[in-house]
């Protein structure tokens, strides 16, 4: 068994996660390796959905029955918990969504409906960058063509790292809003936050990070990011589906205008006009994903008992030995970094002129779970002039061993297709 510095214990965290025991294709167990499109839960976020319905279940906030009451505690305790998890100022500034695609839209909407200083229109630019996940382009590109502002991007060097070379041409007096990710979900890439942040500052832009792929896997403390908003999703960290997370700064919270209306967003409402309750709950309309947000508050748990630092560094062996591996076998190449430094626990390659839709396939055969396509990220596949890649995505669970296997699942695949 490889032995690698600053693992964690997997033998005893993989017996909190039922799924890993699972058998597949004539008794092959499981080698789960698509952590960036989601992750697996442990029993102890399995058993906290299960007593919820079983035992609480009901609206929250209005009620003042017994049930009642003690959903509102469970799904305000897991604000108090994200809130924590983060090191928000303040609990009233972690607003829950479905997942970070609607915590995105949430913030681009906001700004175009918003008024002076904050509105974005034909006057003003939009930065994002070519690593983005379509979630973190998609609203950008809708938000500019309704409002006639400007659409700028950073490209990305052949290494995949952020082109930072014109950032003074990129980010200018005219830019409102600089949007990126902190860590890409395609290449892996760990982006230079506080360089980008400092060159937004310096115009008066707001910046928002896409985290979806940084909380999972590190400590995310949004005041030493000095980002504005901070948008990121539950099902990638433990949590289950339904549920994100956007967290912004209180003052920005208080001015902006909602983006959806309906019950629980208001203070009072006539046939004439309404007025909105204060933020958190002026941009959660209508009944929240109550047992999602209890969920999510305990995966927080989960992860918090871990402790961040300790993921981030099993994941960044898990990595290293990856990189070192993969780099072994003929004909393939990995795009992004070449290596384990600023990069994340996500490795995408392509095997010489093989299909990654035909790797895939045949790796689920030997019972290695990988993601292939272009990952939401298709503008990163036009610029290295691929179709798509194959994706192997590590957390904290994963082992040498997977590694390996996927290593000797690549051979087979090399030898099938001749």
């Amino acid at each position: 068994m490889t032995q690698l510095p600053g693992l964690l214990d997997t033998e005893a965290i993989r017996k909190d996660f039922p799924i890993l025991d699972r058998q597949i294709h004539d008794g092959r167990k499981v080698v789960y390796l698509d952590n960036a499109a989601t992750s697996q839960k442990p029993r102890q976020v399995l058993d906290a959905l299960n007593a919820y319905y079983e035992r609480h279940n009901a609206n929250v906030h209005r009620g003042v029955h017994v049930l009642a009451e003690e959903a509102t505690a469970l799904y305000e305790g897991a604000r108090d918990k994200v809130a924590a998890f983060i090191n928000a100022p303040s609990r009233d500034e972690v607003i829950f969504t479905k997942n970070a695609s609607e915590s995105l839209n949430l913030v681009a909407n906001m700004l175009g409906w918003a008024e002076e200083p904050y509105r974005v229109d034909r006057e003003t630019e939009i930065v994002i960058t070519e690593m983005e996940h379509h979630s973190n382009i998609v609203p950008w590109q809708l938000l500019s063509q309704r409002t006639g502002a400007k659409l700028k991007w950073f490209g990305i060097t052949d290494d995949g790292r952020l082109d930072l070379s014109n950032i003074d041409e990129i980010i200018t007096e005219q830019t409102k809003i600089v949007s990126f990710t902190l860590v890409s979900n395609i290449m892996g890439t760990i982006n230079p936050v506080e360089t980008i942040i400092r060159r937004a500052q310096e115009v008066g832009a707001l910046v928002c990070i896409d985290a979806s792929q940084a909380a999972p896997h590190m400590v995310l403390d949004v005041q030493a990011l000095q980002a504005d908003f901070v948008a990121f999703t539950g099902h990638k960290m433990c949590g289950p589906t339904g549920i994100g997370v956007l967290w912004g700064r209180q003052e920005l919270l208080e001015d902006l205008p909602p983006f959806l209306g309906g019950g629980e967003m208001i203070e009072t409402v006539s046939m004439h006009s309404s007025t909105y309750a204060p933020a958190p709950h002026k941009f959660e309309a209508g009944t929240p994903p109550i047992a999602q947000a209890v969920g999510l508050g305990a995966a927080v748990d989960y992860l918090t008992s871990i402790g961040m630092d300790n993921i981030a560094a099993h994941e960044h062996a898990i990595t290293e030995y990856a990189v070192k591996r993969l780099l072994e076998v003929p004909d393939l190449r990995i795009i992004g970094p070449s290596t384990a430094e600023d990069r994340g626990a996500t490795l995408s390659f392509t095997l010489g002129d093989i299909h990654p839709h035909d790797v895939g396939q045949v790796l689920d055969e030997q019972g290695i779970a990988v993601r292939v396509g272009h990952h939401c990220a298709r503008p990163v596949c036009l610029r290295f002039g691929i179709p798509a890649t194959t994706r192997a995505s590590f957390y904290l669970y994963s082992t040498p061993a997977e590694v390996d296997a996927l290593v000797e699942g690549l051979e087979h695949v090399r030898n099938f297709f001749g």
